[in-house]
């Protein structure tokens, strides 16, 4: 090779190395962009355009991991990102980035000790030397590709929920390990009294030392990802476990409301006679308004004695008639066609859990939806041994389904709220190892669950 050839190769190479960084990088981000398409266009030009300005300011180092990392946070919104999602990512590629250079560096430099250079013209070795950067580019960008991909992997299988202190705790291993990466690569090559010296030619015990501990933070970083989505899957089990035992104790309290209800109706039977007694003799006297007065006052201590839908269990009974009661208050129309198994293995709480979440998101998806329109449709038949539960409703907005196959729903969107509790609605029906099936099309939301009888 020419010295005029070396010279374009020695420009054309970091325009190279930064184009296939910046493909890994935007390949890293891509699983976690809500907006794609031009977005990734948008990426990889703006990683490519800072890594060029990044040649003028090599005199600081890490200028082009903080600049690509302040520039993705600002940009998160456009890429369809969260700016603390965004951060930890750019975060978790740097740390990578650098525990694959620096095990590479050991590599190629253990690779040209074990095979000495031989005294060839110029031209030959500068040709060897560009091979030989090639394919330390071309090794380094494949090994980048190869540690990424169980980062990704990993993080695709929970959301991490980052709050300040969660964001701290899984960044603290990966910052450690891109400042340790800064260190080395000032320290790996020096020129001295003219002499141009290497870290491992003065302290061979850094051959190992070096990429080992590039490595430790790497599995550090991994380890410390699958920990934290342990601790959230913990949190979210012991939430759901609550919320539960909240509905549970609210079922039990409502079933204590029914079985007085029954008590009362039990008392007024007794009382009915007396009752027509007082409405015969106010009749025989023809005190009329007094009659019309008493008649009235016994249709207003009636009104209480009201339980429209029969299901076949005080539990679904109480579930079922306080959703229709709050529906005609709210001028949703609510249609229920459900009938509680009389026998088999259905617990009738469990079954009340998957109906107290199924209606209350029904009731507050149809808040969000004009009046006029809201619906409530709740049908539950029994099939041999499945039991099947179908909850139909109206609902406004755009449902966005998750990774894990539920709506995902958040403060910032108007969206339906059908995201709280189905988690719930799942976990009850694995019970009976059964299925859960979520369906949106033209602003109607269905959910159908099939529980299969238990042997007792």
């Amino acid at each position: 090779m020419s010295e005029t050839g070396s010279q374009i190769f020695g420009r054309v190479l970091p325009v190279g190395a930064q184009l296939l960084s910046a493909a890994c990088l935007t390949w890293f981000l891509r699983p976690f962009m809500a907006r794609r398409g031009k977005s990734l266009l948008f990426l990889c030009l703006l990683y490519l355009l800072v890594g060029l300005l990044d040649e003028r300011l090599s005199a600081v180092q890490g200028t082009l991991s903080l600049f690509v990392t302040v520039l993705l946070v600002a940009a998160a919104g456009l890429l369809g990102l969260e700016k603390k999602q965004a951060f930890l990512l750019a975060v978790l590629f740097w740390n990578t980035k650098t525990a694959g250079g620096l095990t590479l560096e050991s590599l190629f430099f253990l690779a040209e000790q074990w095979r000495p250079i031989p005294a060839d013209p110029v031209e030959a070795m500068l040709f060897r030397s560009a091979v030989r950067l090639v394919l330390l580019l071309l090794s380094h960008t494949a090994l980048l590709t190869v540690m990424l991909y169980p980062l990704q992997r990993q993080m695709q299988k929970r959301r991490l929920p980052l709050r300040r202190r969660e964001l701290c705790y899984v960044s603290l291993i990966p910052i450690a390990g891109i400042l340790f990466g800064q260190i080395v690569s000032r320290l790996l090559f020096e020129v001295r009294d003219g002499i141009y010296l290497q870290l491992y030619e003065r302290h061979p015990a850094f051959i190992a030392a070096v990429p080992l501990l590039a490595l430790l933070f790497y599995a550090g970083t991994w380890l410390t990802i699958v920990f934290q989505q342990g601790m959230a899957a913990l949190q979210e089990e012991q939430a759901a476990s609550f919320a539960e035992r909240q509905q549970i104790q609210a079922i039990r309290a409502r079933i204590h409301e029914v079985e007085q209800f029954y008590t009362s109706v039990r008392e007024l039977k007794h009382e009915m006679r007396g009752h027509l007694t007082n409405i015969k003799g106010l009749a025989c006297r023809g005190a009329y308004a007094s009659l019309d007065d008493y008649i009235a006052r016994m249709d207003e201590s009636m009104s209480g004695f009201e339980l429209t839908l029969q299901t076949g269990n005080p539990v679904t009974d109480v579930i079922v008639n306080d959703t229709r009661r709050r529906s005609l208050d709210l001028g949703i129309r609510f249609q229920a066609d459900f009938h509680y198994p009389e026998a088999g293995g259905f617990d009738a709480f469990d079954v009340g859990i998957i109906l107290q979440n199924l209606l209350q998101n029904a009731t507050e998806a149809c808040e969000k939806v004009g009046e006029g329109e809201r619906s409530i449709l709740l049908a539950g038949k029994r099939k041999g041994r499945f039991f099947l539960i179908e909850v139909k409703n109206s609902f406004a907005g755009e449902v966005v389904f998750g990774q894990n196959g539920l709506p995902a729903t958040t403060k910032k969107e108007d969206v339906p709220m059908h995201g709280i509790g189905l988690s719930n609605v799942r976990r009850e029906a694995e019970k009976y190892m059964g299925e859960v099936e979520i369906k949106a099309e033209n602003q109607t939301f269905r959910v159908t669950v099939l529980l299969q009888e238990k042997h007792l």
